[in-house]
């Protein structure tokens, strides 16, 4: 007989727990670019911020804690450069790949 088991009874996913390695971060974000959603590109920047830690991101980006919040929610429309500078802050090069012309 299968025992059944109470969703309230599951532990919590949290994708930055995952995160552990530099290589682990790439990956990551290498899947949620791949599916040209710009929304969970930024999503997934703020989650791998906060797994560096918001703080130290923060810093060492430029921006305020706050801002940086603001700039990573997945709601948030963040300006490139801002973009750019977390990716700076959190050892992430983002690199162009020739592929199909999209119409």
């Amino acid at each position: 007989m299968t025992q059944k088991i109470k969703v309230a009874d599951l532990p919590n996913f949290d994708m930055a727990e995952m995160l552990k390695t530099e290589e682990d971060v790439a990956n990551y974000l290498t899947l949620v670019l791949e599916e040209n959603d710009m929304s969970e590109f930024t999503h997934a920047l703020g989650i791998v911020a906060r797994a560096r830690g918001m703080s130290a991101v923060a810093e060492k980006s430029g921006l305020t804690r706050e801002a940086l919040y603001k700039a990573l929610r997945p709601s948030s429309q963040p300006r490139f450069d801002t973009i750019h500078k977390v990716c700076n802050a959190l050892g992430v090069r983002l690199v162009a790949q020739s592929g199909p012309a999209q119409v």
